[in-house]
């Protein structure tokens, strides 16, 4: 069965991705973290439909920025929010014309055990945990959600102490898996599919209490002439897509719905 070739990417791998050459049929995609379950799943849909592969890189979105401008070898970008691909749109780092919004994210407060996170959040309020993980809001947009949640809810002060950062939303979620947080704001798509929560206990954080998180995808310079690149970003528009990405709890742009 073919599966997403996921290539690890950090500093100390910079020089071998700067090295690699894309194959024909091949698309070098970076992925914010939060992504990656349905990028997964897409990406073996696109190589069963059309034979082509996706090699990805996920990360925080506010790293694979660095690393694009650090001249990354990445043809394709989803990013965790609109605002970054719209930067590299204005620094001429893109193909024109090939920004859109291919899912907007929801946020979840999550914990692995059965009945620990109520409903409705008041957990959070209760102040009975000694741990809350989120990710990095300087690099991480459902980080930044997160902040803007504890701020709506007059929780900031009181959680001061008790926040434990993940360098993204994986880690962050890793924080709450291992029993390192007791609880954390996650990704719904990590503990979410097919209509249900996966595992554990967790509240969908209304929509009203932080920034809409639109993740737009974008054709970088490097992708620009790439037959392939093109070819994926319009199966992630195209229905297939669509029904894996609601599958995992986004929601769809009105205008791509």
């Amino acid at each position: 069965m073919s599966v997403i070739r996921a290539v690890p990417y950090s500093l100390f791998t910079l020089a071998s991705l700067f090295s690699l050459q894309a194959l024909a049929d091949d698309v070098q995609v970076a992925v914010a973290a939060n992504f990656t379950a349905p990028l997964n799943a897409i990406a073996a849909a696109f190589e069963k439909d059309t034979g082509h592969h996706v090699v990805a890189s996920p990360g925080a979105t506010g790293q694979l920025y660095a690393q694009i401008q650090n001249g990354a070898p990445y043809e394709v970008f989803l990013s965790a929010d609109d605002t970054t691909p719209a930067r590299l749109e204005s620094e001429g780092a893109t193909a024109k014309g090939s920004r859109f919004t291919y899912a907007i994210g929801t946020l979840a407060l999550w914990s692995p055990k059965a009945g620990y996170v109520d409903a409705t959040g008041e957990v959070l309020k209760a102040n009975a945990y000694q741990h809350l993980a989120i990710a990095n809001p300087k690099a991480a947009p459902y980080g930044l959600a997160a902040t803007q949640v504890l701020a709506q809810l007059k929780l900031t002060e009181a959680t001061r102490d008790k926040i434990v950062e993940g360098q993204n939303i994986t880690q962050a979620f890793q924080f709450v898996q291992t029993g390192n947080a007791e609880l954390g704001f996650v990704a719904l798509s990590q503990v979410y599919k097919d209509g249900k929560i996966t595992s554990g206990s967790a509240w969908v954080v209304p929509q009203s209490l932080y920034e809409p998180i639109r993740q737009d995808a974008v054709v970088l310079a490097k992708g620009e002439h790439n037959a392939t690149a093109k070819a994926f970003v319009d199966y992630l528009q195209g229905p297939k897509a669509a029904q894996i990405i609601t599958s995992y709890g986004y929601a769809l742009d009105a205008k791509s719905d």
